[in-house]
């Protein structure tokens, strides 16, 4: 072990990541960028050639969109008998181009961090699949990565994707819409008290959050899996449904929906079980002045997101052990809303009642469908297209809402830690 080399391909800011903990966990590392040149573990190559020849242990941190082209690129230059893994967020086309284009005396064993850059891995799900490998060699991988701290999680890549699209993809889509609405309405949400305390604290910063990241961390996890598509347009069309009744002020038939998938997602076994989130939690973290008095909201948002689980068959609590932090967020104040009778009734008198948020509703059910359409189309260049014209209209907040943020998270696995997944 004393002269295994690791090295990656690709070094965004989950390749930086990687390479400050495993370097600092004493693996000599060979990478792609020369800011780390002060670092006498880590050591530059010019190009992914020489990572490949080197290296025991090959990662490949590229977008998911890219992986094919760049392994066609450098596999073919892999050092006889080493390991070889992605971390990329969608699987399919990553396994697909290691069996395509890597030589057969390696083995793959790829990996999946379920956090963000900025999120300590310690405790956080790390994904591992055994692709084709060794025992052996499995091993050898899951001892580098023990450096990480984190939970592994052993699954199969198709595993992976259907998880992943379960937990990531209709989370991603409903602030990815959120945002979107704000925008249009051009409006900072933190700037008003109707969105400011409880749950529009989380909605804020998250939303925040997602739009401060590269737009290929979602687009890649959206278009390239094939369950995350129908999950994302079963959420447009819950948003669409539940906004219709809503309009039409079709209170039974609405309050029905809702309340039979809620009993779907929520079972009566888990009504003895504490929240994931409380009144102090949700109010600690905003980005803006917490008014006197709430403003009724009918958390369209919410309400869909329970919705698409339930036409979808989707139990949330299934995958809480591969679930990422922004995941566990969002089920908790759903399950805050639904787990609360009188809170519910509210929000269902209010969505046929009161008028305060429906042109804000109307942006967003535009919202949805919009971001379905671009993820079933496989537009890439759309998505970005519309990801960084959002962003940029939030940039000059990120910085705040990313330190509120990392905040909430670390109170959150504060009070999930050891819970029953």
């Amino acid at each position: 072990m004393e002269h295994f080399t690791i090295g990656i391909i690709g070094m965004g800011l989950m390749g930086k990541m990687y390479a400050r903990k495993l370097s600092a966990a004493g693996w000599r590392y060979k990478a792609l960028q020369d800011e780390y040149s002060d670092n006498h573990e880590v050591v530059i190559f010019e190009d992914g050639y020489g990572v490949s020849r080197s290296s025991d242990y090959i990662i490949y941190s590229v977008e998911a969109e890219a992986i094919d082209k760049v392994v066609a690129e450098y596999g073919r230059a892999t050092k006889k008998h080493a390991i070889v893994g992605g971390q990329t967020s969608c699987k399919a086309p990553e396994v697909a181009a290691f069996e395509r284009h890597l030589p057969l005396d390696v083995d793959i064993v790829s990996c999946h961090s379920l956090h963000g850059p900025n999120v300590d891995p310690k405790n956080q799900p790390l994904v591992m699949i055994k692709h084709r490998a060794s025992q052996e060699s499995y091993d050898l991988v899951q001892n580098v990565m023990s450096c990480f701290g984190s939970k592994v999680v052993p699954l199969t890549a198709i595993e992976h994707d259907r998880i992943t699209a379960d937990t990531q993809a209709v989370t991603h889509a409903a602030f990815l819409s959120m945002g979107t609405a704000w925008q249009a309405n051009n409006q900072f949400p933190w700037e008003l008290t109707r969105y400011v305390g409880g749950i529009e604290n989380v909605k804020c910063n998250i939303t925040l959050r997602i739009y401060s990241n590269k737009w290929h961390v979602y687009a890649g996890l959206a278009i390239l899996n094939p369950s995350a598509k129908e999950q994302i347009r079963q959420y447009a069309e819950s948003v669409t449904g539940l906004f219709k009744l809503m309009l039409g002020g079709h209170r039974e038939e609405l309050e029905k929906r809702i309340k039979t998938a809620g009993e779907f997602v929520f079972k009566a076994g888990r009504t003895g079980e504490p929240l994931l989130l409380s009144d102090e939690v949700l109010d600690q973290f905003s980005l803006g002045i917490v008014p006197k008095e709430r403003t009724p909201n009918n958390h369209l948002s919410l309400l869909a997101m329970v919705d698409c689980w339930w036409k979808l068959q989707i139990v949330p609590y299934d995958h809480m052990i591969c679930s990422t932090p922004l995941f566990r967020l969002w089920l908790g104040v759903t399950e805050y809303l639904f787990r609360k009778p009188a809170l519910l009734d509210e929000v269902i008198n209010t969505a046929v009642e009161d008028n305060t948020f429906r042109s804000d509703d109307l942006e967003f059910t535009f919202a949805a469908r919009g971001w379905s359409d671009c993820v079933s189309f496989g537009d890439f260049s759309s998505y970005r297209d519309r990801f960084e014209q959002i962003q940029s209209y939030f940039a000059p907040r990120f910085p705040e809402a990313t330190r509120v943020g990392n905040e909430m998270i670390r109170v959150l696995l504060e009070k999930t830690q050891g819970k029953p997944q």
